[in-house]
């Protein structure tokens, strides 16, 4: 088959979750189809990685935006009935680009990678002038049911943003409609996801549900790694672990992950630190926003910045800690630290997309009191980290490879 790719974001380096999932979705079908790629790029640095994506796809087509401008753009429509998602990932070269490769070749599928990707679907000429009659099949994957995720960030906002965060939710709820009620296959990261979804779009049919996964070769324990110690001035590794060290990992600019970190330091890292003098608390990620920056005002927690390889961190993390309040989905670094056989707490909302056993695996806590104490047991016993460590590999190779989700995803395309 001929694949039209469409990403809000360049797949590549996949070191974040949108990231991720889309790199292992084409690196998979590129296997037997041939990937055309179209997508945008927010940040400068990452147009340099356009020669691995080519390895998988037969064209790729970068556009660079400016996330300023962009915001900008799509500011000029809060009084429209537009979700203000849509204007700020649309560029008119990309959609130049995307009407030339359709005009030019037969595609027998146009693969959407999020939602705002469907308007240039919708603006194409292909689109306008035979939306009754196309062959091309329409593949959507939501991911996550973001304007749901858009009512959460209103709750935690004052006005006038929580207002603007409410009226997002609400148009993109309306866009997300339009575009399961024209596409052929409504596809999100796990069932809740799905299941969020069908409560408010009760007409659409053909949704299901494509978990992430973890490349267990690459995360795995038994990965040499270097030396096994990250000090303390330097965030660099050295070779004597001298303290109890609790690791988050994730992209320090996204909002959930930003309020997770911050509700950790202030509400439950305390109470830890008050039974373990020593303990360190890593935050591991790329583009620290200033809020996470002043964290490091906090005796005992360090800010990384971005990390050419996060394996050293988890194999090094005593404990992963992930304190999610606003989370979607599956959580890629939950999947990541259970495959580096590291021992996990977490709120309930972190792991809603996986569903592991609570103590068996994951150790499940949602109030600040709950997760410090989970916390400071496991500091206490280290083979119960061990074993929870162990519960944690086998259960992920067991449920979470991606070859087992990617080849579900493919017979749906192919279907």
């Amino acid at each position: 088959m001929k694949i039209l790719y469409l990403a809000h974001r360049i797949p590549y380096p996949p070191n974040k979750g949108d990231k991720i999932r889309s790199f292992n979705e084409i690196k998979h079908l590129s296997k037997n189809h041939e990937i055309y790629l179209c997508c945008l790029a927010d940040n400068p640095k990452d147009i340099k990685y356009t020669n691995e994506l080519k390895k998988y796809c037969k064209t790729v087509s970068v556009v660079k935006i400016n996330p300023k401008l962009s915001k900008l753009k799509s500011a000029l429509y809060i009084f429209s009935n537009q979700p203000l998602t849509v204007p700020y990932f649309y560029s008119r070269s990309l959609q130049k680009t995307i009407n030339r490769l359709l005009s030019a070749i037969a595609f027998d599928c146009i693969f959407c990678f999020s939602s705002p990707m469907a308007e240039y679907v919708f603006k194409s000429k292909t689109y306008k002038n035979n939306p009754g009659s196309r062959s091309t099949r329409l593949i959507m994957d939501f991911v996550d049911v973001d304007s749901d995720k858009w009512i959460q960030y209103s709750m935690n906002e004052r006005w006038p943003l929580g207002l603007v965060y409410k009226l997002e939710g609400k148009r993109l709820a309306d866009y997300e409609k339009q575009i399961a009620n024209s596409f052929d296959h409504s596809i999100f990261v796990s069932n809740n996801e799905a299941a969020v979804f069908k409560s408010f779009c009760l007409q659409s049919n053909n949704i299901a549900a494509i978990p992430n996964g973890v490349d267990v070769e690459y995360f795995s324990p038994e990965v040499p790694v270097g030396s096994l110690f990250i000090d303390q001035e330097s965030n660099k590794i050295n070779p004597d672990k001298k303290s109890s060290i609790l690791l988050f990992t994730g992209a320090m600019d996204y909002n959930a992950n930003v309020d997770g970190v911050m509700w950790f330091c202030e509400k439950i890292f305390p109470a830890i630190r008050s039974r373990f003098h020593d303990v360190l608390f890593y935050i591991a990620g790329s583009n620290p926003d200033q809020k996470v920056l002043n964290l490091k005002n906090i005796e005992g927690v360090h800010v990384t910045g971005f990390v050419d390889d996060i394996r050293p961190y988890y194999k090094t993390a005593d404990i992963c800690v992930v304190p999610l309040r606003m989370a979607r989905g599956i959580q890629n670094k939950v999947l990541e630290a259970m495959a580096m056989g590291r021992p996990v707490v977490a709120t309930s909302r972190a792991i809603q997309g996986i569903k592991p056993d609570n103590g068996k695996q994951v150790i499940v806590a949602d109030s600040p009191d709950g997760f410090a104490f989970n916390v400071v047991n496991l500091l206490k016993e280290k083979k119960k980290r061990e074993e929870i460590g162990k519960n944690n590999l086998t259960w992920v190779k067991k449920n979470y490879r991606w070859p087992t989700h990617m080849n579900r995803l493919e017979q749906l395309i192919i279907s």
